[in-house]
């Protein structure tokens, strides 16, 4: 049996056009993880990551330890995705300034079968192996985004603002309206790893929530 790729078999949440468009984001399973300042220079965001990837594959490779999950099947981990705010201030992508003010939610989607056991179960393995890492701000959330506007970012993370205008442009312009709350975030989904990838060919999905005028 082929291993399940949301990316590929939900093509619609992953890849959209680099033209504007809605859609309707259906309730997903996510770990998620809080915190706050620069992701570029923050402890905590780093060790987010850490605490992320790390229970993300914890869970995949469960199988191979016994403790495999009732429903179980083989998948590749899906992308890291990030909810952004700023403190004291909405936040919607376009006035990056100070970037130690962000409080963001990083978190990554989980197969339906990630109950809140498995989740515990992937926690106190992780701990075993790394007890210095801080779980206090992790958890295992079902989230439905419900409707709202997405297109593909090309290029550097700085750059993102140039596609957002377009982006807002397009919502106005076909009756919607932004509505962006502390509960709807500025929302992007990251396809390439900065690590590994020239500035200019980073794939970012940029996600604002909408609703009708």
């Amino acid at each position: 049996m082929d291993k399940v790729d949301y990316k590929k078999s939900e093509k619609e949440l992953y890849y959209p056009k680099k033209t504007p468009s809605v859609i309707e984001i259906p309730e997903m399973v996510f770990i998620m993880t809080d915190g706050k300042g620069n992701p570029n220079t923050s402890e905590s965001y780093a060790q987010a990551m850490e605490i992320l990837y790390g229970l993300s594959y914890t869970i995949k490779m469960s199988k191979m330890k016994g403790n495999q999950p009732a429903g179980y099947f083989e998948y590749v981990v899906p992308p890291l995705e990030g909810l952004w705010s700023v403190e004291g201030a909405e936040f919607d992508g376009l006035n990056i300034t100070d970037k130690d003010k962000f409080c963001w939610t990083s978190m990554i989607r989980q197969p339906e079968f990630v109950t809140e056991e498995v989740f515990e179960w992937a926690r106190g393995e992780l701990q075993k192996k790394k007890p210095e890492l801080d779980f206090s701000n992790t958890r295992l959330e079902r989230y439905r985004e419900g409707l709202c506007c997405q297109v593909m970012h090309l290029g550097p993370y700085d750059d993102e603002p140039a596609t957002i205008v377009k982006m807002e442009e397009y919502i106005r312009d076909n009756g919607y309206i932004t509505d962006i709350t502390d509960q709807r975030r500025h929302h992007e989904i990251y396809l390439g790893d900065p690590r590994k990838t020239k500035p200019e060919n980073l794939k970012t999905v940029i996600r604002h929530p909408v609703r009708k005028k």
